[in-house]
């Protein structure tokens, strides 16, 4: 049986895909601190729903469309879970293919903050850039 942050990160990952605002809004806390690395305009430290939500926006705008995660393995206790995820997308003659790890802090069945890895950072910051 799933650990239920599994399963509310999975939900998560599905809003996501799907474009459903309402869902990934009950899914992200309020105060919710997302870490990008990089050195490309998708990188930062965003605080709140307000920058989380435009800078996904950014993404599927950058990438027309074509973003996409799919989830490998997703491993979660009760205080966190770790996504292994294959990111793919296309933007201006450029495709990603990139073994990233996600992990999540869970607090109240809410998502509290996440650090994004990517698996080849020269290489996602050369997609994004």
């Amino acid at each position: 049986m799933a650990h239920p942050n599994e399963d509310l990160v999975r939900r998560g990952y599905e809003a996501f895909a799907t474009g459903d605002i309402a869902k990934l809004d009950e899914f992200f806390a309020d105060d919710i601190v997302w870490h990008a690395p990089g050195h490309n305009e998708l990188a930062g430290t965003f605080r709140g729903k307000s920058e989380v939500f435009a800078n996904l926006q950014n993404v599927g705008e950058m990438t027309a469309g074509t973003f996409k995660l799919d989830i490998h393995a997703l491993l979660a206790d009760d205080e966190h879970a770790v996504a292994l995820l294959l990111v793919s997308a296309e933007r201006q003659g450029k495709t990603l293919n990139d073994d990233t790890v996600q992990v999540w802090h869970i607090k109240d069945g809410k998502a509290t903050e996440s650090w994004l890895h990517p698996g080849d950072a020269y290489a996602s910051d050369e997609f994004w850039s």
